[in-house]
């Protein structure tokens, strides 16, 4: 027999021996055996979880779940009985779709069954699914529930959702604050919280006013631990006025000695600073929420003459300065950026020539851009999000049409692959990951500049309407922060816009926020430090480098350093800051 080049099943070749391979083979026994198991055919083991009882096979759960793998081969009494019951701390029905996971490999979860699946799956010992099921808990964590995630995760063990659900507490701590879920928390979990140097708060007074509202939740048997508390709340931060004025006279810090020499410490650093020096300690030190906020790499983008470019830059919002960083591999204008796993991508765009599908990567611990495997559609004036280490672009233009395709893209894997398109097809569209979510707001078809906005989510796969923008807008720049969407700037058809406005999907409602100084059409807008910076774009007459940032307790929009650079139409990402 002569070698055929062709031959894909076989996988060697010689006169007297032929090796088949059928690759599928799992693929195809599998669906048999759940058909022989819903037929009740050559069942060999009952499984009892409350009422219910379930037919299986031996040779399937040994093969597909650890716990019956070692119950199964290691001679355990339960091994021979005919009947197994499970302890009564599972869920029937969780436990029925973890056995039908076992056979078909797929798991529907849900905000109803994702703790009953976690911990059936702990109990099981499969660590792919709890694995899976705290990435959907990550990325559905909201005030209201973050605490509660928070001890369910630390009884089961999860210690990445543990550290998530911290890292949220300490970020939106303002709002966590006034949750039940707080008010309800022993002494030593709240103290735990005040305590960190991470904690997101622009003034101290919001930790006293939190501190105060848990102990005034039940004051009689509350009140005796505020000594110890306030001793975690950093006093000597707050303004004299809010000292005298508040925390002075307040009944509780009155009436125990030890709150009152807190005070006098407090006001001893205001009213002597020669001294200050021998009066450090930790209440001194101001807070750092370094976890999130970040260095901001601008990508790409135009020239004044409207070339595409390579630059990258840097702005680092402690020093208030940009620099130059390492420049990309390719020339991109109109480029779709992320951030996932600390890692910047730079997707698509145009080089002047023609619109790419090419995708790389900057790896800020080596300096390093590198090449990733490229999309399946070439995309300009494309939006990119990251959700549950997954990266999203929506929509773009291929240099022939705006598109409505949308790809996903796995970093294990490298692989690119599509998934439901959007309603519409937007080119210049703002896309952001928020709540679990991919959002898509705005952009064109080519023929109509949209005030629409749909949402992707990834566990039913399928987009939904959600409620319009005030202004239809392409080219604009989008972000969140602070649990609501920031949309600014862009272009309606007839004007560049300065225009900015926030949904709040509490009122489920778009309104308008205060204007930019400048119309931006083709602006990034990120959010960093508890702020949102619009930088470059296009005012209708040239590029842009300067920047805009947005204080949200002011509603106030203010300059800050331009980029040193780029003239606009850039790509942003922010990149925490490495230890």
């Amino acid at each position: 027999m002569e070698n055929d080049e062709n031959c894909g099943d076989c996988s060697q070749l010689s006169d007297d021996c032929y090796h088949f391979t059928q690759e599928d083979i799992g693929n195809v026994c599998f669906p048999i055996f759940d058909e022989l198991r819903k037929g009740e055919k050559l069942i060999d083991i009952q499984l009892k979880v409350g009422e219910k009882q379930l037919s299986a096979h031996r040779v399937v759960l040994a093969s597909t779940i650890p716990y019956f793998h070692a119950m199964f081969t290691h001679d355990m009494v339960e091994s021979g009985k005919p009947v197994i019951e499970i302890q009564d701390s599972i869920e029937g029905a969780a436990f029925e779709a973890l056995i039908d996971f076992s056979y078909t490999g797929h798991l529907r979860i849900t905000s109803y069954n994702v703790q009953s699946l976690m911990v059936a799956a702990s109990f099981l010992q499969l660590q792919r699914v709890c694995e899976a099921c705290c990435e959907f808990l990550k990325s559905r964590l909201h005030v209201s529930n973050v605490l509660g995630v928070q001890a369910f995760a630390d009884t089961l063990g999860c210690v990445s959702l543990v550290e998530s659900a911290k890292k949220f507490v300490q970020k939106q701590f303002v709002e966590v604050a006034k949750s039940e879920e707080f008010l309800a928390l022993s002494v030593n979990e709240v103290i735990d919280i005040i305590s960190k140097d991470e904690l997101n708060v622009t003034v101290e007074e919001k930790v006293f006013e939190a501190v105060m509202a848990w102990v005034k939740r039940d004051e009689c048997s509350r009140k005796e631990f505020l000594p110890k508390l306030l001793t975690h709340v950093r006093l000597p931060l707050l303004t004299p006025e809010y000292l005298t004025d508040y925390v002075a006279t307040e009944h509780l810090v009155r009436n125990s000695h030890s709150c009152r020499d807190l005070v006098d410490e407090a006001k001893d650093y205001h009213l002597m600073p020669e001294r200050r020096h021998l009066l450090q300690s930790f209440r001194t030190r101001p807070r750092c929420c370094s976890d999130f906020s970040g260095l901001m790499y601008a990508v790409g983008g135009l020239t004044k003459n409207g070339d595409s470019l390579s630059t990258v830059e840097v702005f680092n919002p402690q020093s208030s300065a940009w620099k130059l960083a390492e420049a990309m591999t390719m020339l991109r204008s109109r480029v779709g950026v992320a951030v996932m796993n600390n890692k910047l991508y730079a997707i698509g765009g145009y080089d002047g020539l023609e619109r790419l599908s090419t995708v790389e990567v900057f790896d800020p611990k080596v300096k390093k851009w590198s090449k990733v495997a490229p999309m399946n559609c070439k995309r300009s004036a494309v939006g990119a999000a990251t959700l549950c280490n997954k990266l999203y672009v929506c929509g773009g233009y291929d240099g022939i049409s705006s598109l409505n395709t949308v790809e996903c893209y796995d970093q294990e894997r490298d692989e690119w692959k599509m998934v439901a398109s959007m309603s519409k097809h937007r080119s210049a569209a703002g896309v952001v990951a928020f709540q679990g979510n991919i959002y898509a707001l705005g952009g064109h078809d080519g023929l109509s500049i949209f005030d629409s906005v749909e949402k992707f989510d990834p566990q039913t796969r399928r987009w939904t309407p959600m409620p319009s923008m005030q202004t239809k807008r392409c080219r604009l720049g989008v972000s969140a922060l602070n649990n609501k969407i920031y949309v600014c700037g862009g272009y309606d058809g007839s004007t560049f816009l300065q225009t900015a406005e926030v949904f709040d999907p509490q009122s489920n409602e778009w309104n308008f926020i205060a204007p930019m100084n400048v119309m931006r059409s083709r602006v990034a807008l990120v959010a960093n430090c508890g702020k949102l910076y619009a930088i470059g774009g296009y005012d209708g007459v040239s590029n842009l480098s300067s920047v805009e940032m947005y204080n949200p307790d002011s509603n106030e929009w203010s300059f800050v350093a331009p980029m040193c650079a780029h003239e606009g139409g850039v790509g942003v990402g922010v990149i925490p800051f490495l230890d």
